[in-house]
């Protein structure tokens, strides 16, 4: 039961928000008295907690499977956007924005879990990128990995990016040709180019 409330109330805050969904809305949805689910989940924040984890593991698992997969790293990159896209449904609620919002705390330690996750896979992504000659050999490391995670938070900022003018796949396809044209070689800038025709026939 705590696996199906979890996964319910995932896709209920990502489609409509972390704000706007109840408790009474997940118990109807699940089709459950409010009092069974407050037997698995004592109260909304305590279950926002879980499921912003629950999400996480899930495409942190994802990423280890693309990221293993011995792909080129810039063929890598969109794969993990692609599987950002298919789980969070193109966050047409801004849940960033709502639990940075509502649920401070819980915004701030998933902050700092997802610049660990990323950091390691950004960090062996250029690492990889260099040895293959797909990016540029005098990169710094560390910086890029800063400056990619800062630039992909940021873009989830509905005050400066509003889903009225971008929706979240858009951006996330703007954002990572500007990050991969300041870091590929001209190698690397013609499997851009491929990899650049390949989403937009698929997205």
């Amino acid at each position: 039961m705590t696996e199906r409330i979890l996964q319910k109330a995932t896709e209920l805050f990502i489609t409509l928000g972390f704000k706007s969904v109840t408790m009474d809305d997940i118990a109807s949805n699940l089709g459950i008295s409010k009092k069974t689910l407050y037997k698995h989940f004592s109260n909304k924040t305590e279950l926002v907690d879980e499921t912003t984890n629950h999400m996480f593991s899930i495409i942190s698992l994802g990423i280890d499977e693309i990221c293993a997969s011995d792909l080129n790293p810039i063929a890598e990159i969109f794969e993990i956007k692609n599987l950002m896209m298919r789980h969070l449904k193109d966050e047409k609620s801004s849940p960033q924005y709502q639990l940075q919002r509502y649920y401070p705390n819980i915004f701030s330690s998933l902050k700092k879990k997802q610049f660990k996750k990323m950091q390691e896979c950004t960090i062996e992504n250029i690492k990889k990128g260099k040895e293959q000659g797909l990016y540029r050999a005098d990169l710094d490391i560390d910086f890029v990995t800063r400056i990619y995670f800062i630039g992909a938070m940021g873009i989830k900022d509905k005050d400066y990016f509003p889903l009225k003018d971008f929706s979240m796949s858009t951006l996330t396809n703007y954002f990572l040709e500007y990050h991969l044209r300041g870091i590929c070689s001209e190698k690397g800038i013609i499997e851009l180019q491929k990899q650049l025709e390949k989403n937009k026939t698929t997205n």
